[in-house]
């Protein structure tokens, strides 16, 4: 069937294609009709993924036929091939369709024509296991694929030299239906390339982009495709190709499908054939970005290519790692993909002999102490790149501590991970009556001002009423869509227009007044989507009160093979059957990128309780509170940072041993603020028909969610704290054919080898009082062990404890630029004194601010090419 399928886009016959699936009864023949000329680059608008955040031109293909757009899923390419040739010569003739035509032209053509952002800008290779730009292009699973297809939107809002590397699956991740009794059936469905927005990637003199990777001693071949995303080029790899063995050509059919053999295949897919087909383009990236460890097999191409150019192992690996980032956002070591040895060498032990390296050498890239045996994806990212991020300011602390025997010596707190808090992309989830109404209201530049945070307190002065009005506006649309949604359902389950209308008595467009709480997102168990059921008298009593009812929408899938997460949901499925719940919780199946949308733009208040911290980021509530929406969740990932008195509410992890009790006592939390806050708000409405305080806090949702948590501030903050800082320092490493990588690898090694018996002794002891004005005094003798005193650096450290300070860890694009409140360091001098052959150093500096501090003094190595100072893991202390 995929080899049908791949063929069906070059069998053409007039007006008609024709392809044939093997297995089907009868051929299925497809009559398209001919775009006329007045409309001739409808076809390019629906191949561009512009479309999937630029409502007017989504908005040329609904019009044309809007019951076709549905039943095509919003995907223009397929809309456009099976729709009516009367309907595209009736739009051909309209001036007021030719007019909009004209216009989304015009702002397409301005959008993806301006120039990249400084003509010298390194050029970023962006690699990701899957992307979530549109529900129409189904190569994503969850948060992570819509994030990464936000960060490529973002990076071509910004105009930044950015490229992006994937794999194209046939079939992608799963639909999702379920039965009445709650069980969720999967179902994997083949996807005709010409529905997708993609083209084959080509080759200069016109062929078809093909590369290949050596895996289990044969090679295997993949295609390239290409999607355009606004000015973005993201590449696909796709290993159906009649010349692979029918096992390899199966490695890209389905996103994280198959065995430990499949998965390896996929990622040594995506990292070495991603690299080949970014140089068989011509392509020179100056920085590489892993978004997790699946991509991480790009490192060890990236090191072929550096032996190739004669550098030593360690020289290469410096070089190569000097130019990578990596972005972990997994918050639990069981989330991190490792494979056996066996598995390893298995697959891909012809590379390892390529590289000329001893096989136990080539597996140290990828130890980690506590998983012997296993050859780690994360381990290999974080020994072939110098800059880490988690992505929130809890995530990096976590991951902090999860890596931290990567730099043994290091304090978790000061280790080289850092973080850089998601965002999401605005023009993507803002409702479209909500753009319409800022255009009416704003400055006409507020797209543009996404990162201003002064800028946006404007929203707090907008008048109540016609804010009031607009919110009501959205919700009425996702009542109405979600309602039409549950009908196409059940229609075609089978069950009856009563049934139908017993379930969504409360989903009423013309009375959105209930107050509707969401929560949609995978369902995985650590997300707790079942937790308020754990008193399901109380949570009766909350949604029957027929004065303040409250309605419940749920939403999300369970991975097929966690059984845990399918019964939550089986549980929350025959929940909404029971009578004193049926019509006032609602599941709604196959959660996609439209229904997000809907959702999060809808719902009047978004719920998130996750075990904290195992929450890295969690974008879904961003995006509720860009359209106003009110968070109700647990301090972890991002909401612990955007958290204040009045933009929502925060429920505090518990800190308990036991799971039954933690659970317990966080869903009494969120009971009591529903129960004595957020329903009592709500419904406090005034002569006007609203809640003022409501309003109020919706527009501060608003106001502080927007600048600090839009997708055009986290690339800013990449660009800066990330990809700009790693091109310098690869640009270092590369001068006289790598001369500094050559001098940092040899230091290093010389570095290592000293270092066990390196050690440091005081002189003199400390004072344990001064007073202001005094001065601190310090002399410190060090034993280097054939080191020279420039190898290192001798610091002093004092943490304030009295009064308590916070040491929360920067954001990376902060590192220079940020003072920390009550953290006091200062570097000891070389005296070039000598005392019994150490080296002794001494301080003589004026304490900053006065109470209590918790003093150290250490040493650790130190080099001006050093990308993170303590990236060696190596430090002693006193």
């Amino acid at each position: 069937m995929r080899k049908a399928l791949a063929a069906g886009m070059s069998l053409q016959l007039d007006c008609a294609s024709l392809f044939v699936c093997s297995g089907m009864r009868n051929p299925l023949l497809e009559v398209s009709p001919v775009v006329p000329t007045a409309l001739a680059r409808l076809p390019q608008l629906a191949a561009n993924l512009f479309f999937s955040w630029h409502r007017p031109t989504r908005a040329l293909f609904e019009d044309l036929d809007r019951e076709l757009w549905k039943q095509c899923g919003g995907n223009g390419r397929l809309m456009l091939r099976c729709m009516s040739q009367v309907t595209l010569d009736t739009a051909a003739t309209d001036e007021q369709y030719l007019a909009r035509y004209s216009q989304v032209l015009e702002a397409f053509d301005s959008y993806v024509r301006s120039p990249a952002h400084g003509p010298d800008a390194p050029l970023i290779a962006y690699f990701c296991a899957e992307y979530g730009f549109h529900e129409s292009f189904p190569i994503y699973s969850g948060g992570l694929g819509v994030l990464a297809g936000d960060h490529c939107k973002a990076a071509s809002d910004e105009r930044m030299n950015f490229v992006a590397v994937g794999l194209m699956y046939g079939q992608g991740y799963f639909t999702q239906s379920v039965d009445n009794d709650g069980v969720q059936c999967a179902d994997y469905r083949e996807h005709d390339p010409r529905d997708l927005p993609v083209e084959p990637a080509r080759r200069a003199d016109g062929t078809w982009l093909t590369v290949s990777a050596r895996i289990t001693g044969r090679e295997v071949a993949a295609r390239v495709w290409k999607a355009e995303v606004g000015r973005v080029a993201v590449y696909l790899l796709d290993t159906n190709c009649p010349e692979n063995a029918p096992a390899d050509q199966d490695i890209t059919h389905r996103l994280y499908g198959g065995d430990e053999s499949n998965r390896i295949r996929q990622e040594i897919m995506l990292g070495v054939g991603g690299m080949r087909a970014l140089r068989a383009l011509g392509l020179e990236p100056a920085v590489f970005h892993l978004n997790e460890g699946h991509a991480a097999f790009l490192i060890v191409e990236l090191l072929r290519e550096h032996l190739l150019r004669g550098l030593s192992f360690n020289v290469a690996l410096e070089a190569v790692a000097a130019g990578c980032v990596f972005t972990t956002h997994t918050p639990v070591a069981a989330g991190h993909d490792v494979f056996g040895h066996q598995v390893l060498i298995t697959h891909f032990g012809d590379f390892i002999r390529e590289l000329g390296v001893p096989i136990e050498r080539f597996l140290e890239l990828a130890h980690a102490p506590a998983m012997p045996g296993l050859f780690n994806m994360t381990r290999l990212a974080l020994n072939g790149t110098r800059h880490v991020n988690g992505v929130s300011r809890i995530h990096g602390e976590v991951s902090a501590r999860l890596c931290a025997d990567q730099w043994p010596q290091i304090p978790p707190a000061e280790n080289p991970v850092g973080f850089i808090t998601n965002g999401v992309h605005v023009p993507t989830f803002l409702h479209q009556t909500w753009a319409d109404y800022f255009d009416s209201v704003l400055p006409a530049d507020w797209r543009e001002r996404l990162r201003d945070g002064d800028f946006w307190r404007v929203i707090d002065a907008l008048p109540d009423e016609r804010y009031w009005n607009t919110a009501q506006a959205v919700k009425s649309q996702m009542l109405a869509s979600v309602r039409e949604r549950l009908q196409r359902e059940y229609t075609r389950k089978g069950l009856s227009p009563a049934q139908c209308r017993h379930v969504t008595k409360f989903l009423d467009p013309e009375r959105p007044g209930v107050l509707t709480i969401g929560f949609a997102r995978r369902f995985a168990t650590y997300k707790r989507a079942a937790l308020l059921l754990r008193d399901r008298p109380r949570l009766a009593r909350l949604l029957q009160d027929t004065q303040r009812p409250v309605l419940f929408l749920f939403a999300g899938k369970a991975h097929p093979a966690d059984e845990p997460g399918k019964q939550v949901l089986r549980e929350i499925k025959q929940l909404m059957l029971l009578p004193e719940f049926v019509g006032r919780v609602v599941f709604l199946e196959d959660y996609d990128m439209q229904l997000a949308r809907w959702l999060v733009s809808g719902v009047d208040v978004w719920l998130n309780n996750p075990i904290a911290p195992l929450e890295a980021s969690g974008t879904s509530g961003m995006k509720a509170a860009v359209n106003g929406r009110l968070n109700l969740s647990v301090l972890d990932g991002w909401w612990a940072e955007a958290c204040s008195a009045d933009n929502g509410w925060g429920i505090p992890p518990v800190n308990v041993r036991d799971p039954e009790r933690r659970d317990a006592l966080e869903a009494e939390l969120i009971f009591e603020t529903l129960e004595q806050e957020i329903v009592p708000l709500y419904y406090a409405r005034n002569a006007q028909g609203h809640s003022s305080e409501w309003v109020r806090r919706s527009k501060r949702a608003m106001a502080s969610v927007i600048p600090r948590f839009n997708n055009r501030r986290m690339v800013y903050d990449y660009a800066q704290g990330l990809y700009y800082p790693a091109a310098r320092q690869y640009a270092k490493f590369a001068r006289d054919n790598f001369a500094g990588a050559k001098l940092l690898a040899d230091w290093k090694e010389r570095v290592r080898q000293a270092w066990p018996q390196v050690s440091l002794r005081l002189l003199a002891d400390p004072p344990a009082d001064l007073t202001r004005g005094g001065r601190l005094r310090l002399r410190v003798a060090a034993v280097l062990h054939g080191l020279a005193a420039e190898d290192v650096r001798v610091e002093f450290v004092a943490r304030r404890s009295l009064p308590e300070s916070n040491f929360e860890r920067p954001a990376l694009s902060s590192y220079g630029h940020e003072v920390r409140d009550g953290l006091w360091t200062a570097m000891l001098s070389a005296s070039g004194e000598s005392d019994n052959g150490a080296a002794v150093f001494a301080l003589d500096a004026q304490p900053v601010g006065c109470g209590q501090f918790i003093t150290q003094i250490r040493i650790y190595p130190w080099h001006q090419l050093l990308s993170h100072p303590f990236e060696l893991g190596l430090m002693r202390e006193l």
